[in-house]
């Protein structure tokens, strides 16, 4: 589910991309009713997240989420897994929204799965700085710290399959990614250098990690932390690359001072992982997965642009974020000269 809040429903109906019988057929396993207020939630271009109530005929009405890839055939697989994620995810007591039903060919809507629709907020900007969530704000980095300690629990066994993804690996990628653009980023290829030298040894067995794990990806409501979204990428690895990514500056969204997502502190992100069953970590081994976060996002900065550039797909999002390699050059080298 992409950001799944009131604000960022659209405003014209599209009701005719999904039909509204086949929906309440497909959705029969939670009971027998009427598909209502059928929209589609605006963003995310390769996935479509659509909000809608299946209404019985007695009034019970299920506030709900359809998530499915465009398209008849694409993603199968890619979306039993998240499903299954999902799943486990609960089972672990990872605040996330119920999973209901995955879409079956027969279905005849695409490949996707139907959750449950929880309310909330999701725009980093109305998070940080509506007073709306002004009690909310300072609970959020150890609600997140509890939440991604219950992550990396998650029974193995309970899990699709999923791939393995550690440390040395994704710079390797990186590396290789960086090359293929033939164009000089000085501050990359030193932060390359620099995560090379330093790899942490990891964990003794790879654990569940969420992927995207930061603000953006999360609802929030007036109480705090009420579901982690967005769990496409999830992989097994190292449990410390939730916690850098939810700590790298693009993810304060301008609240800089405020290290963990622009609302919170790390010792209050790392104590709450801690105390939910979480490792120690130390200041060095988070300052890795932080270094490692900005160079991947300016790494994906590049690698969107140039899909821009090259015309594969013409979006001025992407024109947009080609723009920010700058930004993540300098963060960079801030880090690398001990900032934050």
């Amino acid at each position: 589910m992409e950001k799944v809040c009131r604000s960022r429903l659209a405003s014209a109906s599209v009701a005719e991309a999904v039909d509204p019988e086949a929906l309440a057929r497909a959705c029969a396993p939670i009971g027998a009713g009427r598909v209502e207020h059928l929209r589609r939630l605006s963003g995310g271009a390769s996935r479509e997240t659509w909000t809608f109530d299946l209404v019985e005929d007695t009034g019970a009405s299920y506030p709900l989420v359809l998530r499915r890839d465009p398209g008849a055939n694409t993603g199968h697989s890619e979306r039993a897994i998240e499903y299954a994620v999902l799943q486990a995810a609960a089972a672990g007591r990872v605040p996330v929204p119920r999973v209901r039903v995955l879409l079956t060919p027969d279905d005849g809507l695409g490949t996707g799965f139907v959750m449950d629709r929880v309310d909330g907020e999701t725009i980093a900007r109305k998070i940080l700085r509506d007073e709306e969530f002004a009690i909310a704000r300072p609970r959020l980095a150890g609600q997140l710290g509890d939440a991604a300690a219950r992550i990396h629990s998650v029974d193995a066994s309970t899990l699709p399959p999923l791939p393995e993804h550690d440390a040395a690996a994704q710079i390797a990628q990186h590396r290789l990614t960086l090359d293929t653009f033939n164009e000089p980023h000085p501050a990359f290829e030193l932060g390359l250098q620099w995560l090379g030298a330093h790899v942490p040894s990891g964990p003794a067995r790879p654990t569940l990690v969420h992927g995207d794990f930061r603000n953006g990806n999360i609802i929030v409501g007036p109480d705090g932390l009420r579901a982690v979204l967005d769990w496409e990428l999830a992989h097994l690895g190292d449990p410390l690359e939730d916690l850098g990514w939810l700590c790298v500056k693009s993810w304060r969204f301008g609240v800089v001072d405020k290290l963990v997502g622009g609302f919170g502190d790390i010792p209050d992100l790392l104590d709450a992982y801690r105390a939910a069953g979480g490792d120690q970590v130390s200041e060095a081994d988070l300052r890795f997965w932080v270094v490692f976060g900005t160079l991947k996002w300016g790494v994906i900065c590049i690698s969107q642009a140039f899909t821009h550039l090259t015309g594969a797909y013409r979006s001025v999002e992407l024109a947009t974020l080609g723009r920010r390699v700058a930004e993540m050059e300098w963060d960079l080298l801030n880090l690398l000269d001990g900032g934050w």
